[in-house]
């Protein structure tokens, strides 16, 4: 037998490799039709093949050194200083291009430990204090670079507990971060009263903008409320904010900007022993794509601040509608009022699950977000669905009928996977099983699991297999537990 087995000998042509590949689309989900209410940012056809030959223009060039493509710096110091506009910096304001908001987040985490190296060595066990709601790539930082999280409650309106913030900073704390807006709810923080914190203990500030960072300046231009995240708070030292989000930018773009340079310098690594030469980076790749910049620079350039405000009012016609609308429904409310361009909507109904409902809108094409604490809908609104929001307050009025009238669906499906990994309470076999879950499709076949199915084969993890076979028992005695839970988890003092 050849070990070339799946190699091809002679290459394939490209009519058959582009036949291939719109096959492997079959399943993918309709972002252009609105079906998709995350992960792509669409504006239309033709904004998208302008960005397609920008990218293609600076295909090759590798961003590595900026000495030899003088013209890919030249435009990622201009996105530089367009976005130290939008967030209200001043001259000193620097900043880098990313590879998305996680390496963003990822080197301001890293940034402010390099920082409290410097300024402070006698801390030997760093922690950065956060929100609860702040996003996972921050958990992911701490696991990868050895930095303490501890993380603080929520008040009743889904922004963070001050009283039990302030308390939370101790004297090895390196930083504190909150959202603007958090992901879940879709609220932001209470910004500017954590800026008079950090500013009196001298402790840097991140406020992760990446889903607002972009909708937000053009959402306060339209005379929308709402308190101030930028650099207008004194206290704020770096934000994070993602170009491929709201500014429309192809995938793989992001920024972090610091107040100024003495911040910002922490986060350069740099070798002078290396035997090939001196190496300095500014990121966490070495090599990074010229097309994602040519083409995050023709984005910006090219919509201007009228493009960019007339996508954010159809955005916000879009939320508006759709929260009008939830919230007419019988048995669903809108989880808190949105404070930008995110909406998370809940079931008010103890006998009609929410994951039910998302099953059923998928049924009809619609790609339904699922959180949890509370188990909750989640909708990123989206310039489409300016168009399109009365056909899905149709379909989730037609998806609630069905759940009302058979509320055994809770347990079926989706549903019930999603319900019952949402309330265990022992969060380390979930952790077992996703481990599981995630080692078969990076494995040699790369499986994409159908999860309304698992636990019924041979091969399926053993808490899938108990799931599945005691499902509706697990979830009623799930149900009292994640009842008393909620009773008793607010009044818990924070670890330290």
């Amino acid at each position: 037998m050849s070990r070339w087995e799946t190699f091809n000998e002679g290459g394939i042509k490209k009519d058959d490799l582009f036949s291939t590949m719109d096959s492997y689309r079959g399943d993918d989900k309709d972002y252009k039709a609105g079906k998709l209410f995350n992960l792509v940012y669409y504006v239309n056809d033709d904004f998208e093949h302008m960005l397609q030959e920008a990218n293609s223009k600076f295909f090759s060039e590798n961003y590595l050194n900026p000495m030899a493509f003088k013209s890919l710096k030249k435009m990622e110091t201009e996105i530089i200083r367009m976005c130290a506009e939008m967030f209200n910096g001043d001259e000193n304001a620097v900043g880098t291009v990313t590879s998305g908001g996680t390496e963003s987040i990822l080197l301001a985490c890293k940034t402010y430990k390099e920082r409290a190296k410097k300024l402070k060595p006698w801390i030997r066990n760093p922690n950065m204090v956060v929100p609860e709601s702040i996003h996972v790539a921050f958990e992911k930082a701490c696991d990868y670079f050895g930095i303490k999280m501890i993380t603080v409650p929520l008040a009743d309106d889904y922004r963070v507990n001050m009283k039990k913030l302030k308390s939370a900073i101790n004297r090895n704390t390196i930083m504190v971060a909150a959202s603007a807006p958090q992901y879940v709810q879709g609220v932001i923080d209470p910004i500017e009263e954590i800026g008079k914190i950090c500013l009196k203990k001298k402790i840097p500030f991140h406020v992760d903008s990446c889903i607002g960072g972009f909708v937000l300046p053009w959402m306060e231009e339209l005379g929308e409320s709402f308190e101030i995240f930028d650099f207008r708070v004194p206290g704020v030292t770096s934000i994070s904010a993602d170009l491929h989000k709201y500014g429309y930018t192809p995938k793989g773009a992001s920024v972090v900007m610091y107040k100024n340079m003495s911040y910002m310098k922490h986060q350069f690594f740099i070798s002078t022993k290396w035997p090939g030469g001196i190496y300095a980076s500014p990121n966490i790749p070495g090599s990074r794509p010229g097309g994602v910049i040519a083409a995050s620079w023709a984005a910006m350039k090219n919509l201007g601040r009228e493009g960019y405000i007339e996508l954010t009012k159809r955005v916000l016609k879009g939320r508006d509608g759709l929260v009008d609308g939830i919230n007419a429904i019988d048995g669903l409310k809108v989880v808190a009022p949105p404070h930008s361009t995110l909406i998370a909507y809940e079931s008010t109904d103890p006998n009609m699950s929410i994951y039910a409902i998302a099953d059923q809108l998928e049924k009809k094409g619609w790609y339904a977000d699922r959180h949890q604490n509370p188990e909750s809908i989640h909708l990123t609104v989206m310039p489409t669905h300016a168009e399109i929001f009365p056909e899905y307050i149709k379909d989730l009025q037609e998806a609630v009928d069905v759940v009302q009238a058979n509320p055994e669906l809770a347990k079926e499906g989706d549903a019930g996977m999603y319900g019952m990994m949402a309330k265990i309470p022992m969060k380390g076999l979930v952790r077992m099983s996703v481990q599981k879950v995630m080692e078969g499709m990076y494995g040699p076949k790369g499986e994409v699991p159908d999860l309304s199915k698992m636990g019924e084969d041979e091969d399926s993890d053993i808490m899938f297999k108990l799931m599945n076979k005691y499902g509706d028992k697990a979830m009623d005695v799930l149900e009292k537990i994640d009842s008393t839970k909620s009773k008793l988890i607010k009044n818990l003092p924070i670890k330290k």
